[in-house]
């Protein structure tokens, strides 16, 4: 192999992650090197398996033109490789075959239908649609012993932003193969000071990623995968607000906050410490649950561990007709008495910003007040693909109602949280006057 590789580490990574991983993207930040890795992985492949067949995937044919087939000409050896402008094909001298195609319309696909492929490659995968990911994936086959997968590179943003990140990010940590499904995947974070040929030969490249946009610029020069287009929480940074769990100290005051409907129970205990930092620390996020399975799921979740305080939206004291009860009531009659929460949701959205805000601390750290274990998966993937209402910019919008769940739940918490509860270690449902104490804890006579 030529010495014009000259490859680094993450490039390596790439390449090597071939029968490994089912499912491969190598993304983050612009100047990481991931096109190129992508080509040279692709080298790498055709000339190590004979008569493999390969494509590699660009939006658009101008983009394919401009990018990858002009750099594959310059890399790939010419006295192994040839390529056919007319059908956008390169052919090793061993029969590898590798497809130049594009897919610039959800129908594109279909120009693939009968095709086989070993290794199929998206270039700027977050420019795809799910839909045209998934169909492609169907043509990943073939009757040679040969490892397949589906191979991307990209950085965030893009129209695929959200369902990439959920499909390769919110999985779990990098740089590690996590089990999904009845497959495998692996997200290889890049950085542009990883590419050492941008940083002795462009070093300003880096003082031009610096001057774009606060959105663009996470985007482009962190690689952070936690902003998007008119993201509400803006503050969020997944380095801030993400910890390991610790042992939470008995004499730190809980609570506990949840979203709850048939659809989602979403639900969340937080510890908050003797200097008024806040600790998501145990989270519950499962669906199709009805009122008593769902105060059951609760309890056996905390265990011994109980809060203070069980915060809860308005709407669980309407009274239901079939029963006559309210939810509220129910989860009483269960062992968990609610709170009202306040829902105000324009107040309750400026407390948990005020939460999430990173100042300084008394020892000159800049941390939010607000802080996630990393255990409470959910919350951590939906909080910040949060976008502003396209009808009221100071409203979270809810047209994916799937990521308001752990939102809700949390904004319950902040705006109940000036309210000092009451501890509550001497309560027990089975010594008390259910008539007498109903009201107060329900907030109306019966």
């Amino acid at each position: 192999m030529r010495t014009k590789l000259e490859l680094f580490e993450k490039q390596m990574e790439f390449i090597e992650s071939t029968g490994k991983a089912d499912e491969v993207l190598y993304g983050g930040a612009a100047g990481g090197g991931k096109s190129f890795g992508q080509l040279a992985d692709s080298m790498v492949y055709a000339i190590e398996y004979p008569k493999s067949r390969q494509l590699i995937l660009r939006r658009t044919l101008p983009e394919l033109e401009k990018s990858l087939i002009r750099v594959s000409l310059e890399l790939f050896p010419q006295e192994i490789y040839k390529y056919s402008e007319s059908k956008h094909r390169g052919i090793f001298a061993n029969g590898s075959i590798i497809d130049f195609g594009y897919c610039d319309s959800e129908t594109d696909v279909y120009r693939y239908q009968s095709a086989e492929y070993d290794v199929i490659r998206f270039d700027e995968l977050t420019h795809f649609t799910e839909q045209m990911y998934l169909y492609l994936m169907s043509r990943l086959r073939g009757v040679r012993d040969y490892p397949r997968a589906m191979k991307s590179t990209t950085n965030p943003g893009g129209i695929g932003h959200s369902w990439v990140k959920g499909r390769f990010i919110d999985i779990g940590e990098p740089r590690k193969i996590h089990k999904v499904g009845e497959g495998t995947r692996l997200f290889i974070p890049a950085k542009v000071f990883e590419n050492k040929a941008i940083m002795k030969n462009d070093p300003d490249y880096i003082k031009r990623l610096k001057s774009l946009s606060e959105k663009d610029k996470r985007q482009l020069l962190d690689g952070d995968w936690d902003t998007n287009e008119g993201q509400y929480f803006s503050e969020w940074r997944r380095e801030l607000h993400v910890i390991e769990p610790f042992v939470v100290p008995k004499e730190w005051r809980r609570y506990f906050a949840m979203d709850y409907g048939l659809d989602m129970l979403a639900g969340y205990w937080i510890a908050v410490d003797e200097s008024d930092n806040a600790f998501v620390y145990r989270e519950v996020y499962k669906s199709g649950l009805i009122i008593s399975e769902a105060a059951r799921v609760i309890l056996e979740t905390q265990g011994d561990d109980l809060p203070e305080i069980y915060i809860a939206p308005p709407d669980m004291w309407n009274r239901r007709q079939d029963t006559g009860k309210s939810v509220a009531e129910i989860f009483f009659e269960k062992g968990i008495p609610l709170f009202k929460a306040s829902n105000d949701r324009i107040q309750g959205w400026y407390c948990l910003k005020e939460w999430l805000h990173p100042r300084r601390n008394e020892f000159g750290e800049k941390k939010p007040r607000l802080r996630i274990f990393e255990n409470c998966t959910e919350v951590i993937r939906t909080l910040p693909a949060l976008v502003f209402d396209s009808r009221n910019p100071n409203d979270v919008g809810d047209k994916i109602h799937e990521y308001t769940h752990a939102a809700d739940a949390l904004r319950y918490w902040a705006a109940a949280r000036p309210i000092h509860a009451q501890p509550q270690e001497d309560f027990d449902p089975d010594e008390i006057s259910y008539e007498d104490e109903l009201e107060s804890f329900l907030g109306y006579g019966v």
